[in-house]
């Protein structure tokens, strides 16, 4: 009886020291990888020389000599992706899609949150709405319908909208878009910054500059507003102004 009573005391111990050493023991965590921020900032120019664009405001076409007042210029910005400089492996950045309006305030400011501190040597980025996104239906956040980014009609999103007046020729509105074949206006974008490189520290912001110059829509449209004021659906005049639209989108600095 004594003997069974020492014993049980005994494993009682043992029970007590093993679960006071298990709690005493930190629990094993992943390490947090450390990050930063990016900002795109697109600033808008006009023309040859690069002078001052802003909406709601008349602007000479340097080849048209047209007066062009833009109401409204928006476009998609999507699949942001970094280069690490010490391995050459793309991070790429998770539902990365953004509707840029210069209309809004901050709405030509893309906040890339997340981002691994690193160097990294080139950004790679697409104008546009991928296809897998344009079939999904229904969305939230910047690929939602209520943007008016989204043909009710043709399903698929517009890529890029610009709507405004022409002096002398009336209206113009420009809704491009197309995800599949050859009139798709989805462009992927490069930007390479060896030469400088981007440095994402821990906790802090690092900005990128881009111009963006909307002159471009009629660069193969001499003709203008005047020849062409309206495009509404896909197909390869679509195609050919979003292409010297998206050209004229480029990285100058940080």
């Amino acid at each position: 009886m004594k003997k069974n009573l020492l014993l049980s005391i005994f494993m009682l111990s043992t029970l007590l020291f093993i679960s006071s050493c298990a709690k005493d023991e930190d629990p094993k965590q992943e390490p947090t990888e450390e990050t930063g921020t990016v900002t795109m900032n697109l600033n808008y120019v006009w023309g040859m020389n690069n002078s001052a664009f802003s909406l709601n405001t008349p602007l000479t076409h340097p080849m048209t000599g047209e007066v062009l007042t833009f109401e409204t210029l928006k476009f998609y910005v999507s699949n942001i992706k970094f280069k690490s400089e010490e391995d050459g492996t793309w991070w790429s950045q998770e539902e990365s899609y953004y509707l840029v309006d210069a209309s809004l305030p901050n709405g030509s400011t893309l906040t890339i949150p997340g981002v691994p501190v690193a160097h990294y040597t080139e950004m790679s980025f697409t104008i546009g709405v991928d296809s897998a996104r344009n079939v999904r239906g229904a969305q939230t956040g910047a690929l939602s319908v209520a943007n008016n980014m989204f043909w009710s009609w043709n399903s698929g999103y517009i890529m890029i909208k610009a709507e405004g007046t022409e002096a002398s020729a009336g209206g113009f509105a420009y809704h491009l878009g197309g995800f599949s074949g050859p009139n798709s206006v989805v462009t992927e974008l490069g930007a390479d910054f060896s030469n400088s490189h981007l440095m994402v520290e821990k906790d802090q912001t690092t900005g990128m500059n881009f111009n963006v110059n909307p002159a471009k829509f009629w660069h193969n449209f001499p003709g203008g507003v005047a020849a062409t004021n309206s495009l509404m659906a896909p197909g390869p005049d679509a195609a050919l102004m979003a292409s010297e639209f998206v050209a004229s989108i480029q990285f100058t600095g940080f």
